[in-house]
């Protein structure tokens, strides 16, 4: 049974085997001194537990329903391995707490660290202080300004959230030059908004269509309600909509309601099961998601046991993890949902 201890720093959970450690007391560090080995790698050879290790993870706090998903998958993953100590970190939107916790994991030599960090260049300078102390560090999701920062880094694919929700809305309106497109981004000033506009654009582009009206939420309930709002009595004609975040989609979709409006279709973004559902009932304005993981912290948390034992992908003939992954963002429509809800996260 996995047990949790909170301290005013530290939330400590034990990793695969479920026994609670200390605040990060007696963690030794089990980095390799040497590459990999060229023994041929292979699913079996992955999975089989090796040398016990401890995994420092730190993320932000679990104040929307993807980063909730983010933490869960990664505690998940780490109890599959009995060769595994995960030690987490309580979540937090503060740098500075943050830079404090990873600074514990150095001081204490964990074998490794996930990080998810609440700004990437606020956390550069540390993550590069852990890699320096033989530390491999993995980088989930908002990436650090330095290279150095990082042996792996693992990313969703915003740019390509925003092309895949472009080029479905491109196969459904191309034949209609005039199509009034609207777009409900989230915090403007995150460079993964932009990057998801970008894409969006770029998409729209190729088969002549352009975004006529666009807001900004700020990815919560209450903001994409208001926004939408605002959107749709400032446009009395709409084709179709797409909205960054399915976390504030559910405000986005009670604004629809409200507003008694259906002459567009609307497509989300993250790929949560409620939104999932919503495509499922068919009477829905929302026809599509664009699937942003919620399994890149677990994934990392994975990585970084393959790192730390000396393993490798096991599909790939490299014999060492790749230093960058990028995951997909498809689209998930009533044609293929049935694929994507087991594994979807609660908005």
């Amino acid at each position: 049974m996995l047990k949790i201890r909170m301290s005013r720093k530290l939330l400590i959970t034990a990793g695969a085997s479920l026994t609670v450690v200390g605040l990060l007391a007696g963690c030794t560090s089990g980095t390799p001194d040497s590459a990999p080995t060229n023994e041929e790698s292979t699913v079996e050879g992955n999975e089989a537990a090796g040398d016990a290790i401890t995994i420092g993870f730190s993320g932000p706090a679990a104040d929307h329903g993807w980063l909730g998903a983010i933490n869960s998958a990664a505690i998940a993953e780490a109890g599959k391995y009995p060769d595994v100590n995960l030690v987490v970190a309580e979540g937090t939107n503060d740098a500075n707490l943050q830079i404090s916790q990873v600074e514990t994991f150095i001081n204490d030599k964990v074998d490794a660290i996930v990080l998810l960090p609440t700004d990437g260049a606020a956390l550069t300078e540390v993550a590069i202080k852990a890699m320096e102390a033989g530390i491999p560090v993995i980088n989930v999701d908002r990436e650090f300004s330095s290279t150095f920062a990082a042996r792996v880094t693992i990313l969703g694919d915003n740019y390509g959230m925003g092309v895949s929700a472009g080029t479905y809305i491109c196969e459904q309106l191309g034949d209609k030059p005039d199509a009034v497109i609207a777009e409900i981004a989230g915090l403007d000033f995150l460079p993964l908004t932009q990057d998801r506009s970008a894409g969006f654009e770029k998409a729209l582009d190729d088969c002549g269509l352009s975004v006529t009206n666009r807001v900004a939420a700020d990815f919560t309930v209450a903001g994409g309600e208001a926004t939408t709002s605002q959107l749709l009595a400032a446009a009395p004609k709409i084709d179709a909509i797409w909205n960054h975040d399915d976390d504030q989609g559910v405000g986005v979709l009670a604004a629809i309601a409200a507003a008694g409006r259906s002459e567009f279709f609307l497509v989300g973004g993250a790929g949560s099961a409620n939104a999932m559902r919503e495509i499922q009932s068919g009477s829905s304005v929302l026809k599509a998601t664009v699937i942003y993981p919620s399994t890149q912290a677990a994934d990392g948390i994975r990585l970084a046991r393959l790192v730390v034992q000396g393993k490798a992908l096991s599909d790939l003939v490299e014999i060492e993890v790749p230093t960058r992954i990028v995951l997909n963002a498809p689209v998930v429509t009533s044609d293929n949902v049935e694929q994507y809800i087991g594994s979807a996260f609660e908005s």
